[in-house]
């Protein structure tokens, strides 16, 4: 294999990706990446107001991306975004999960004990996280099953490997999550074809709008002791940045890993290889 060959992997033209939660700061990111790279990108989402700053740095290829309206807890939703997709594009590639997140309400703190946690508060994040991400699996994943191949990329997180101290929710959810997409990897394979591929990325630590409130003090702008912790339990001493997930994205969406299928990866700085001595 020369360089070549090597590129012509990471081609993306003519492609079309669904991104859920697309206009967000990890999936908005994404988007950008994959335009760039070539590919028809659909940014699926509930808000759709930063699509228009997201459009505009895709710029000259912008005419490659469309924001659509979907609720990922909507079937309905879903179903009617993919009619937009198919109308747009032709048909559906690959498929992101990156909608997701977690909330205070669900976070134990001083004035919030365990005990107390609303089910209300509790029932969003399990529905976000695992509900969001198997309906849309259900809506794009019919349509790769139907043509025989397609790849889809679920998000995980490192309390799937590792529970968090405070967020009991979260770290369950994207739990279920890593085991929905060995689930899924399987079963798609095996029911329909060895060419439907199905795996996760599980990110460390990234400052999003979801965990700011945990890292940073609104008051200072300086790191909470638990942004402290984070930091010192994350042998590259940082913060992961959106770009930080773009060469595993690209990889398990590729041909690249044309023999790869019910993998999560993770994608933090070694905070799951240290061992905090």
């Amino acid at each position: 294999m020369d360089l070549a060959e090597l590129t012509r992997l990471y081609d993306f033209s003519g492609r079309t990706v669904v991104i859920t939660g697309g206009t967000g700061i990890l999936g908005g990111e994404i988007a950008c990446a994959l335009v760039g790279c070539g590919a028809n990108v659909a940014m699926l989402d509930r808000n759709l107001n930063p699509a228009q700053g997201l459009v505009h740095r895709m710029e000259p290829r912008a005419n490659q991306a469309v924001a659509v309206y979907g609720d990922v807890l909507d079937l309905e939703s879903l179903r009617q975004a993919a009619g937009v997709i198919l109308e747009r594009f032709g048909g559906v590639d690959c498929l992101v999960n990156a909608a997701g997140g977690n909330k205070p309400q669900a976070t134990t703190s001083q004035d919030l004990s365990f005990f107390d946690l609303p089910l209300e508060a509790l029932r969003w994040v399990f529905d976000l996280n695992i509900l969001g991400t198997m309906l849309a699996c259900q809506v794009f994943g019919k349509m790769m099953a139907e043509k025989g191949e397609g790849t889809i990329l679920n998000t995980s997180s490192m309390n799937a490997f590792r529970p968090l101290t405070r967020i009991p929710a979260y770290s369950a959810a994207k739990a279920g999550v890593t085991n929905f997409t060995q689930w899924l990897a399987v079963h798609m394979a095996q029911q329909y074809s060895p060419r439907i591929r199905v795996n996760a990325v599980a990110p460390g630590f990234f400052m999003t709008r979801q965990n700011k409130f945990l890292l940073v003090d609104e008051q200072t702008e300086d790191l909470t002791e638990r942004g402290r912790s984070i930091i010192a339990h994350t042998p590259m001493g940082r913060f992961g940045q959106p770009e930080d997930l773009f060469g595993a994205v690209f990889w398990l969406l590729s041909p690249a890993s044309a023999f790869v299928t019910g993998i999560v990866v993770p994608i933090d700085g070694g905070f799951s290889a240290y061992s905090g001595v």
